[in-house]
């Protein structure tokens, strides 16, 4: 399956978003430069409860409430599933490092042979480049104020 014209505006964005981080509002920011919509996919990990990713969900909805282009959802199938119930033709997916480029490209190979959905990579800013959600819960379990990293 090959994107078509009525999908090509719409990109899922999956992640767990164990918290949203500046990093990953940038990345919907600069996903809307290319695409009119964008589903940002909270994934459910059967090894965390549920109410984890709702939390998670909520949370983003309240970020970007108001904003008709993003649309936010849980979801626990494969990626490549939800992107065709949602009919998007593209994945987008952040990249910080090199040991994630190489993560994210055999995810994107993998997924492309299986549904024909396209990956688009977008580099993290330098500046955010060493910011993830591990670090920002790590700091805010010793006390620390993550508020800078928070949008």
């Amino acid at each position: 399956m090959t994107a078509t014209s009525t999908n090509r505006r719409t990109a899922i964005f999956p992640g767990s978003f164990n918290p949203f981080t500046i990093g990953h509002a940038d990345i919907v920011e600069r996903g809307l430069e290319i695409f009119d919509r964008i589903v940002i996919a909270v994934g459910y990990n059967a090894g965390k409860p549920a109410a984890d990713a709702e939390a998670a969900a909520e949370e983003i909805r309240r970020i970007y409430s108001g904003r008709s282009e993003i649309e936010v959802v849980v979801y626990s199938c494969l990626t490549i599933q939800l992107a065709r119930q949602m009919g998007a033709g593209f994945i987008i997916r952040g990249v910080r490092s090199v040991k994630d480029f190489e993560y994210e490209r055999d995810l994107a190979t993998v997924n492309m042979q299986l549904s024909g959905i396209e990956s688009v990579i977008l580099f993290s800013r330098p500046e955010l480049a060493a910011l993830s959600s591990s670090m920002v819960r790590e700091l805010a379990a010793y006390g620390q104020d993550v508020s800078p990293y928070l949008p």
